[in-house]
């Protein structure tokens, strides 16, 4: 199941599920979005509160989705930032409402858990793309705010290797659905009716502060339960901030990915610009995708309906 595709002119709803966004941060992103695209927005009563570490209470963060997806002007929701928070959330979302109401829906990070709920219980394809406060409104880059034009123009997608990283771990070619986020999300889901199903896809991973002894805790997990045995090629994004404290005590990150992912012998990348980073290039969930590691390619099918 597909979202409509945006319009000039449009409204776009815009939610904190997560933590409270900078607010200064949020107008620059707003104005930027709003000057590119020329689009309207329309903020989530909880946009400025603040309980703790999160923005505003469960009930205020869930009632603010329900809201946007009910609204008939709103035609897309955008996160304004991750943070934590939304893992609580997605047990009580009603889910009827985003098969009634199916909207393009877009964030990153602590969205993760959203993006694989909504897949579960839904089927919806969602986006992984950079979030207007915590991305577009602090360290502004072109690829980044390009990235938003796929909602726009409804063509397929192609990663472009000529002006972003696009490493090899184990080449080949395969085609299927990608599904994944940040990984420490991932890992967390698991044992829910919300983890991720990873049977004959293609696996995105990515996260940010995590030294490569986590990683491999949560590779590990994942292993355990499956996941990556389930996967038939894995797309890796970046690990920011993610080196180790003790480097003489540590394996590196390419270490670990070697032991996780390369000796599975299944076609796999590393280092793409999607995720906790900038530029950071926007990806739909559940569209068919192409990975042919040879060519360096990824091309995937557009996660929006164009009428």
């Amino acid at each position: 199941m597909k979202a409509k595709g945006l319009k000039r002119g449009n409204m776009l709803g815009v939610v904190a599920l997560a933590s409270p966004p900078n607010q200064e941060h949020l107008k620059n992103g707003l104005k930027r979005l709003e000057e590119r695209y020329q689009v309207k927005f329309k903020l989530a009563n909880n946009i400025e509160h603040i309980y703790g570490h999160l923005a505003g209470t469960d009930e205020e963060r869930i009632q603010s989705l329900h809201d946007m997806l009910k609204d008939d002007e709103v035609k897309g929701i955008i996160c304004a930032c991750g943070g934590y928070g939304t893992p609580r959330i997605v047990e009580q979302i009603d889910y009827e409402l985003v098969k009634k109401y199916p909207k393009i829906i877009w964030g990153y990070s602590d969205i993760t858990c959203l993006h694989n709920a909504i897949r579960q219980q839904t089927g919806l394809t969602t986006y992984q793309g950079p979030m207007i406060a915590s991305d577009i409104g602090d360290t502004f880059n072109e690829t980044s705010i390009k990235s938003f034009e796929q909602l726009f123009d409804g063509k397929d997608i192609t990663y472009p290797t000529d002006q972003l990283t696009f490493k090899t771990l184990v080449p080949g070619r395969v085609e299927s659905d990608i599904v994944g986020g940040c990984l420490s999300l991932l890992v967390s889901s698991l044992g829910t009716s919300y983890e991720i199903d990873t049977k004959g896809k293609i696996l995105f991973i990515e996260d940010i502060g995590e030294e490569p002894y986590k990683i491999d805790g949560f590779l590990q997990q994942l292993k355990s339960a499956g996941k990556l045995d389930d996967a038939i090629g894995f797309i890796i994004g970046p690990f920011t901030d993610s080196e180790p404290k003790n480097p003489k005590k540590s394996l590196t990150m390419n270490e670990v990915l070697d032991f996780f992912i390369t000796r599975l012998g299944k076609p796999a990348v590393y280092d793409l610009n999607i995720g906790h980073c900038t530029p950071h290039f926007a990806i739909p969930f559940g569209t068919k995708a192409i990975l042919d590691v040879d060519q360096k390619l990824l091309k995937i099918e557009s996660g929006v309906n164009i009428e």
